[in-house]
């Protein structure tokens, strides 16, 4: 008889995992047959894995187990004792090569509160298995690289579960005894365990059909809700406009007979990709004019595309491990990113792209919690899908792309995919692909490694009769001894007339130190750097702040005119915190005027262009963060660009109205320069500009400038705003999208009171932080308002809810606590109160390893 053991449990203290100790699974699982017998508070998972032994050896074979009651094994047919109980998994040793491992399980979906697995939401049940939630579904090798053929059948009670669906094709369904039903689905694509899928429910489609590039139909359906049918309408178009857009840029067709989208409310992340049966966070489905803004749109048409895209770049060809992870996330953003510009205006894209990355991964790249694209270790993997991971990795692609042309990158794509069809592939792969169309793979490759934000040098010095660029890079969180990245920047010189004096050039700085000589350019010139955000780089020494407002004014490539704009405010800005009092911002008045004159001709670009800097940019730039003194600053330079451009920012705020149903582009930016400018006209909350954002409020149908006059009244002391927090939540208490909104603007206030009322807040009966939306819409809201969360009783109060989430969602709860661990970079008494809060969470007992993670690395 084959001998039974269960493994040991996990150490009480770290357990790191390292990509230096990959090695290929022991045993392969070709078949997995799955049988369900659903129930939220009871339901039995029926496994029969047929294992093949990979290579000559007699190892075990490990199954992975989480939180599972285990009440029947057998193995080749023959039933085998139970071990003693155990949250742990099992290692059996099997004889022979072949082997069918059955077993019977039970799990209790309604009590699983960390979303991970199979759990209950709103009534219906549904799976989340990445990265390792298919553990805690039936006892399973549960790692990326064991490619699995899925069959799948799911029994059920009817009336409570009408709608039974899982990845694949659908097959055989009909009636059982006792009112209950049954659907069975077959995945002929062999895929890993972290993208099953399984939903149950009282749904009801909204379906459409799509015709490949080679003849095939293909059904389509979106289930959710009945009464939120008529949502889905916008989330079906830019389905099947990403299924086009697949085909005719990189060549890739669906596969499937059937692709299922479902959306729910309680979810850890924003969409997961299973095969065949996506299952969404609902608010990246449901949306229409009347209640989505037009970024919420423009959200779920990018996560609609990002996740379809998925079925080549992450299923079709998937990770071989963990450390993989931006192998398939970097390269799918990447073609998100792709589509969204086809979709249009290209160049604002590009400036909301550089945007988030300067306020969410360079900062992650800046603090204790860094890591390269690829790390080579980790503690916890759930807290590695990051920006990092996810939009540094995109920049990556973009850069080969760039560097090699768009003909060779095609073809080095289709290259990697072919090769790598059905496999579970290596960034190493990748870049094999890209080497083999013209990419110095070899140099490249170090982007991968390296964790730190990138800084280039740029210097210009004249000749006879040249002008001459003199570049130099560093990564100060890499160290002096990491090897020179290759970094592709396109400059161009100005002179200070603003006319361009010479084409625009691609540089690639591959040494730590370089020259690059303009002939013929003897007049003293203005860099453009960094064109179209060509790298992910900080780029030093700032110019001078006219050479700045010549840019801002004249640059032909908008994100350099924008950064132009932007490093021109953060130059004002950092003066007056070091000055410790206002300073005249004439040089900055004067850009912004000169930007809103052009309001007619791109209004996206101009709203873009005279936001002034975050309150967590300006720290970003600082030594030490102190938030008071940059919201004294921030909101001076607001009251300066106010006195002295009011005419232009009240024309920007009466523009043309545009119909909340016109999604074109045009529409698009007039609304968004609408909102920037009530919320630049409320810089000195006067009567005037509070009436007129009340009645934005009140009388637009666009939810996009119904939420622009809210969130700009949030920060206000007039009566108004309360009455307008009022109306909304009568307006949108049912709807529960909405209702997040309505918690998040005033997590946001600028007013001195937020933290007091974030605490009623969190009181509210409409709050429950077992939702992760709403979790993160007031708690990470808040953490994101600098001026009102760092100080000792706002660290306190996010402390104490990271506590309450561990137990309940460790995934959310170490997304929270992140904002606890920079606090090396705030002021003394600030630095010391964080730190004493993070050493709290570090001592209660009972931590989950999410946490631990997050808060062992924040401490250092």
């Amino acid at each position: 008889m084959d001998a039974i053991t269960r493994s040991p449990a996990a150490p009480t203290g770290p357990d790191v995992t390292r990509l230096a100790d990959y090695r290929p699974p022991d045993w392969l699982v070709p078949t997995a047959t799955l049988r369900f017998e659903l129930a939220p508070e009871r339901t039995l998972v029926h496994a029969r894995l047929e294992l093949l032994r990979n290579g000559q050896h007699d190892r075990p074979l490990r199954l992975d187990g989480d939180s599972l009651e285990l009440l029947a094994l057998a193995i080749d047919g023959a039933p085998q004792p139970l071990p003693a109980p155990s949250g742990s998994g099992l290692t059996l040793a099997l004889r022979g090569d072949r082997a069918v491992i059955e077993t019977v399980t039970a799990i209790h979906p309604v009590t699983n509160t960390r979303l991970m697995g199979l759990y209950a939401s709103g009534g219906n049940l549904c799976t989340q298995c990445e990265p390792e939630g298919f553990r805690r579904i039936t006892f399973f090798p549960d790692r990326p690289d064991i490619l699995t053929r899925f069959r799948v059948r799911l029994e059920a009670d009817r009336a409570a579960f009408p709608v039974l669906l899982a990845n694949g094709n659908p097959g055989a369904a009909g009636e059982l005894p006792g009112g209950r039903h049954f659907a069975e689905w077959d995945d002929p694509f062999p895929k890993p365990s972290y993208l099953f899928a399984a939903v149950a429910g009282r749904l009801e489609p909204c379906r459409d059909r799509f015709t490949t590039m080679s003849g095939r139909h293909v059904d389509l359906a979106i289930w959710v809700a009945a009464e939120d049918v008529p949502r889905t309408a916008h989330a079906m178009e830019s389905l099947k406009a990403a299924m086009r857009w697949d085909e005719e840029h990189y060549g890739r067709e669906y596969d499937l007979d059937v692709f299922n989208i479902v959306a729910v409310h309680d979810f850890n992340f924003g969409a997961m990709e299973n095969k065949g049966l996506n299952i969404f966070n609902a608010r990246y489905i449901l949306a229409d004019p009347e209640t989505a803004t037009d970024f919420d749109l423009d959200a779920v048409s990018a996560v609609v595309a990002h996740e379809y895209f998925h079925n080549w770049s992450g299923n079709r060809v998937t990770c071989r491990d963990w450390f993989q992870l931006s192998l398939k996330e970097g390269f799918t953003v990447f073609r998100e990113q792709q589509f969204t510009h086809w979709l249009g205006s290209p160049a604002v894209r590009r400036i909301e792209e550089a945007r988030a990355l300067r306020a969410f991964q360079f900062p992650e790249d800046a603090g204790p919690l860094a890591h390269p694209v690829q790390p080579d270790h980790y503690l916890e993997i759930s807290n590695f899908y990051t920006a990092t991971v996810y939009n540094k990795g995109a920049e990556l692609i973009g850069m080969m792309r760039r560097l090699m042309g768009e003909a060779a990158f095609r073809r080095a794509s289709d290259r990697y995919f072919t090769a790598n069809d059905g496999k579970a592939a290596t960034i190493e792969d990748f870049l094999a692909a890209m080497a083999a169309e013209g990419l110095e793979a070899a140099r490249f490759r170090h982007w991968y490694h390296q964790a730190g934000t990138p800084r280039v040098e740029a210097r210009l010095r004249q000749e006879a009769g040249a002008t001459i660029l003199e570049l130099a890079q560093s990564n100060p969180v890499a160290g002096a001894s990491a090897p020179p990245l290759l970094i592709p920047i396109e400059v161009a010189l100005f002179g200070r007339d603003g006319t361009r004096l010479t084409e625009p050039r691609l540089v690639t700085l591959a040494e730590r130190m370089a020259e690059v000589h303009f002939e013929g350019v003897e007049a003293p010139a203005l860099l453009s750097i960094n064109r179209g955000f060509s790298a992910p780089v900080l780029i030093s020494p700032d110019p001078d702040p006219a050479d700045l407002a010549i840019l801002a004014a004249h640059d032909d490539d908008p994100f350099a005119r924008y950064d132009a704009l932007q490093r021109l405010m953060l130059l004002a800005l950092l003066a007056s915190i070091e000055a410790g009092a206002p300073r005249s911002h004439a040089e900055v008045v004067e850009a912004v005027g000169n930007t809103l004159k052009e309001r007619w001709r791109d209004p996206a670009f101009v709203a873009e262009a005279i936001l002034v800097p975050s309150e967590s940019l300006i720290g970003d730039r600082m030594d030490q963060v102190d938030p008071l003194a940059i919201r004294a600053a921030r909101e001076a330079l607001r009251v300066a660009i106010l006195d002295g451009c009011a005419p232009a920012l009240w024309d920007a705020f009466h523009a043309e109205e545009t119909e909340a149903r016109d999604l074109s582009p045009r529409a698009k930016g007039l609304r968004r320069l609408k909102g920037v400018a009530i919320a630049a006209l409320l810089a000195r909350d006067d009567a005037e500009a509070t009436s007129a954002a009340f009645r934005m409020f009140t009388s637009s149908r666009s939810m996009t400038d119904r939420m622009a006059a809210l969130t700009a009244l949030a920060s206000s002391s007039a009566a108004e705003r309360q009455e307008a927090l009022a109306l909304f939540r009568a307006r949108h208490g049912d709807d529960p999208m909405l209702l997040d909104k309505w918690f998040a603007v005033q997590a946001g206030s600028g007013r001195a009171d937020t933290l007091q009322a974030v605490e009623v807040l969190a009181q509210d009966p409409a709050f429950d932080i077992r939702n992760p939306n709403r979790a993160r819409a007031l708690l990470l809201g808040f953490t994101a308002n600098q001026a009102r969360f760092n100080c000792p009783e706002g660290y306190r109060f996010i402390a104490d809810q990271v506590l309450a989430l561990d137990a309940l969602n460790p995934s959310v709860a170490s997304r929270v606590a992140q904002a606890l661990t920079r606090w090396k970079r705030m002021i003394p008494p600030l630095a010391a109160a964080m730190r004493t809060e993070l050493e709290r969470i570090a001592a209660a007992p009972k931590l989950s390893r999410d946490l631990v993670d997050v808060v062992s690395r924040g401490l250092g």
